[in-house]
C-alpha cells in the first residue's frame, strides 16, 4: 500500500514500456492509446489497463498482456486499487459529510473508538479530518501488538491506512450502516462504476487481474470477503476513470467541503522538494483529503498511487484543464510502466518531471 512518496523511497528509475498479449479500445470521437505491449515485456509487467481523460472526458482505454494464466487483460478486467482505495473511501465520507451525515472535525469517539486504544485519552481527539490528511497519529498498519499511537493526533503527518479503517468504522456506526451499502449509496451507483466494490473473489463472472511477483511468477488471490477502507478494493480503469472526473468537478459536495478536500492539511514539501528536486517541485504540494495535491502554477494536481504484492497503480487529474489518467497493473514491476505511459499518453509534462525527479 504506498503513495507517491513510497514511489521515491523505491529507488524507481525510468525504463521504457511492457509485456504479451495486446487488447485495447477505442470510443468514437476518442484518442488512439499507443501500443503498450513492448514496453510491457522490456519491462516485465503482466499486464496494464489505461484510461485517459481530455478536458473532463474519458476519451480513452486501453489494456495489454495478461490478467492471468491463459487470460487475456482487457478494459472489462477488475485490478487490485491498493491504495487507490484511499480516494474511494474519502470520497463516501466527504459526500456524507456534505449532506450533514458527518461531522468534519468533531471527535470520531462518541460513536466508536477502536478496543485497542480504549485505555489511551489521545483517542478522543481523533476527528474525520485527520484520519483523511493522514494526521490521526497511528500507524499504516497496526502490529501483531494491537494499535497505538506512533504520536498525538493533528501533531505531524504519518501515512495511516489505519485511519482509514478508523473513518469508515465511525461512519458505519454513526449512520447504522454498513460502509458498502453507504460505499454502493453514495459513490459507486452515482458514479455509474459497475466493477467497483470493496470485496471480491477470483471466482466471479469477471475475475480481477491475477498478482505477479517482480520474476514473473503468480501470487496467491485471496478471496476478500470484508472491506479494508484503505487497500484491496477493485475497478477497471475506466470505471475509476469515471470516479475521478466526478472528484475533479466536485460532485455531490458542499462548495465548502470541496474547497478543504483541495486545500493542503499537511505540508509534505519540505520532505520531498529537498536538495536537486526543487527544480521540478511544485511551490507547494501536501495531503488533502483523500489526495496528495501537487499545487503547480495554473492548476492543482490530485494524485494518488497504490503498491500491494503484485500490483502498482497510478491516478490523476488536474482541477483546471480536467486532464488526467488511470493506470492500472498486476505486477510487483508496474512501477516502471508509469513515466513511460505517461509520456506516450501525452500527459502533463510538469507531473512528468516532478515524478522523475522523485523517482531518481
Amino acid at each position: 500500500m504506498g503513495n507517491t512518496l513510497n514511489m521515491a523511497k523505491r529507488g524507481v528509475r525510468v525504463g521504457v514500456l511492457a509485456l504479451m498479449v495486446c487488447t485495447s479500445m477505442a470510443h468514437a470521437r476518442n484518442i488512439a492509446l499507443p501500443d503498450m505491449t513492448t514496453t510491457l515485456r522490456e519491462q516485465r509487467v503482466e499486464s496494464a489497463s489505461v484510461a485517459v481523460i481530455r478536458d473532463g472526458r474519458i476519451v480513452s482505454t486501453g489494456a495489454w498482456g495478461m490478467a492471468g494464466p491463459n487470460r487475456t487483460a482487457t478494459v472489462a478486467t477488475p485490478y487490485n486499487l491498493a491504495s487507490l482505495t484511499k480516494p474511494l473511501t474519502a470520497e463516501v465520507i466527504l459526500r456524507l459529510v456534505s449532506a450533514g451525515r458527518l461531522p468534519l472535525d468533531e471527535p470520531m469517539d462518541r460513536y466508536w473508538s477502536d478496543p485497542d486504544l480504549s485505555r489511551d485519552p489521545r483517542r478522543m481527539k481523533l476527528t474525520v479530518r485527520m484520519a483523511l490528511s493522514h494526521r490521526t497519529g497511528l500507524p499504516n498498519w497496526r502490529d501483531a501488538k494491537g494499535l497505538a499511537f506512533d504520536h498525538d493526533p493533528g501533531t505531524t503527518t504519518g501515512y495511516s491506512g489505519e485511519g482509514y479503517q478508523y473513518a469508515a468504522r465511525y461512519a458505519e456506526h454513526r449512520t447504522g450502516q454498513s460502509f458498502e451499502a453507504l460505499a454502493g449509496r453514495w459513490l459507486f451507483a452515482p458514479a455509474r462504476m459497475r466493477a467497483t466494490g470493496y470485496v471480491s473473489a477470483q471466482g466471479e463472472t469477471v475475475p480481477i487481474a491475477v498478482p505477479y511477483d517482480a520474476a514473473g511468477k503468480p501470487l496467491p488471490v485471496g478471496r476478500v470477503t470484508r472491506y479494508n477502507a484503505a487497500d484491496l478494493a477493485h475497478a477497471t480503469a475506466r470505471d475509476y476513470a469515471r470516479f475521478l472526473t466526478d472528484v475533479r468537478n466536485d460532485r455531490s459536495l458542499s462548495a465548502s467541503v470541496a474547497a478543504e478536500r483541495s486545500r493542503s492539511q499537511a505540508d509534505l514539501t519540505p520532505e520531498i522538494c529537498a536538495g536537486s528536486k526543487v527544480a521540478t517541485c511544485p511551490p507547494w504540494t501536501g495531503f488533502g483529503l483523500g489526495w496528495q495535491l501537487l499545487g503547480f502554477p495554473g492548476g492543482t494536481t490530485m494524485l494518488h498511487t497504490g503498491k500491494d504484492a503484485g500490483a502498482f497503480t497510478f491516478a490523476a487529474i488536474d482541477r483546471v484543464s480536467g486532464d488526467g489518467i488511470v493506470i492500472l497493473t498486476n505486477s510487483d514491476n508496474g512501477w516502471r510502466v508509469i513515466l513511460p505511459i505517461l509520456e506516450r499518453t501525452g500527459s502533463d509534462p510538469k507531473l512528468i518531471a516532478f515524478l522523475r525527479a522523485q523517482m531518481n
